[in-house]
């Protein structure tokens, strides 16, 4: 190994001077190389973008009990084995037993994430057949991936029906086969749609799908458990509500909404879960027993009538006052250091693919700086742990919706080091 990285090193030239060739500057460079390697990664970090569901971040954050849940399930456990019996047993079970009240379901079963129980219900529904789906749905989930991506590799062939702003159902009667097998209803979790626009809902895309024969597949995406209206932001649809409008079958996330760790749930009627869990394809999609755990750790919050437990419900609930405290707190910690910064309102978003355009009223610190802001924002990513903030107009905000209180002197102390750096400015110096 060390030879190939003193190759690569020697082979390579960096910013135009050619590959070193003194041993010492080769023995540093490599060693810098296998520091690289060997650092922990991903590390922690602060959020203070006010995206409390930020992809690039992560997503949801996990509370305690579904990180120690995860912790406890890293090494040998009972994953496939009955205790009773000492026989083979399913490792996804426990997790559907807690879906089925939850959701009102016949059966569910866990897969890696949404776009893997989207590709495993087209493969085990629609394959070799037609799916009709809305022009305004047919959406892409994010980094170039499509819905229309996603339907070719499951061997299903999606049907554009409507027009991007308005579909009825005569276009979707309109538009039925022999050939085809179902109807995709993707909910528009990552973009809207106003003005002079019309869909479908789900009770009469159910009616239609039951007089033609066809599955009514929803792609719920966010996996929303609890009523967001209750935080004074629109409602978001629900699972649960898809499967009581009609739906065969549901699919969502549970690292947005729902507050857990990356999967995906498939839910419905038993006979169309039973099927796909058969399919070969749903064990190379399977996930992992310390996924596993965490989200059972995860429902069994919903279970308990506490969701608040969870990181993410608790940000969306947080008021302005206590958010004001929070800012004042560290504001003056950061004072008293001869720090300049601004306490000002703002607002922040749900993010991840989530209740597009809501925002909710948040409050950030806003820090001065004599160097261009990308350059504070840079060094604050540099610390440890790094500070991952927005700029607006020109300044460097840190939004503390999406900032835990116990990452408060983290926070300060990260703003703090980057004084040290002579990009963050003290009154003395301005």
């Amino acid at each position: 190994m060390l030879v190939r990285l003193i190759r690569e090193v020697v082979d390579e030239a960096r910013d135009g001077s050619p590959a070193p060739t003194d041993a010492a500057t080769i023995a540093a460079r490599v060693v810098a190389r296998l520091d690289r390697l060997v650092a922990p990664h991903p590390v922690p970090a602060i959020n203070a973008t006010g995206v409390i569901l930020h992809t690039n971040l992560g997503r949801a954050p996990l509370g305690s009990a579904i990180r120690s849940a995860m912790e406890d399930a890293a090494g040998y456990t009972d994953l496939e084995i009955s205790r009773m019996t000492g026989k083979r047993a399913s490792r996804t079970e426990a997790i559907a037993a807690q879906l089925r009240p939850l959701l009102g379901a016949e059966a569910a079963m866990v897969v890696g994430n949404n776009a893997a129980a989207i590709l495993l219900t087209l493969a085990g529904l629609a394959a070799d057949k037609q799916v009709l789906t809305s022009r305004g749905e047919a959406v892409e989930i994010g980094d170039g991936f499509r819905i229309l991506d996603i339907a070719r590799q499951a061997r299903a062939r999606i049907v554009e029906v409507g027009a991007t702003n308005r579909t009825s159902v005569e276009d979707y009667v309109g538009a039925v086969t022999e050939r085809t097998a179902a109807i995709l209803h993707v909910h528009r979790s990552n973009f809207s749609v106003v003005g002079f626009a019309d869909s479908v809902p789900i009770q009469r895309l159910s009616l239609v799908a039951r007089r033609h024969g066809l599955r009514l597949i929803v792609d719920n995406g966010s996996g929303a458990m609890v009523d967001t209206e209750r935080f004074g932001i629109a409602h978001e649809p629900t699972p649960a509500e898809a499967l009581a409008g009609g739906a065969d079958v549901v699919t969502f996330s549970t690292d947005k909404l729902l507050g857990g760790p990356q999967g995906g749930v498939i839910a419905g009627k038993r006979e169309v879960v039973s099927k796909l869990a058969r399919l070969p394809l749903a064990r190379a999609l399977r996930p992992d027993k310390t996924i596993l755990a965490g989200l059972h750790a995860t429902l069994a919050h919903y279970l308990e009538g506490k969701p608040e437990r969870m990181p993410v419900i608790a940000m969306l609930a947080l008021t302005p006052e206590v958010l004001q405290k929070r800012a004042s707190m560290v504001a003056e910690r950061l004072r008293s250091a001869g720090i300049v910064v601004q306490i000002m309102d703002t607002e922040a978003t749900v993010g991840g693919g989530s209740l597009p355009g809501q925002t909710l009223p948040s409050v950030a610190l806003a820090l001065a700086t004599q160097q261009p802001a990308e350059a504070l924002s840079r060094c604050l990513r540099m610390q440890e742990p790094p500070v991952i903030g927005r700029i607006e107009r020109g300044r460097v905000l840190l939004d503390l919706r999406t900032v835990s209180e116990e990452q408060l002197p983290l926070l300060a102390a990260s703003v703090l080091a980057a004084t040290t750096s002579g990009t963050l400015p003290t009154t003395s110096t301005l």
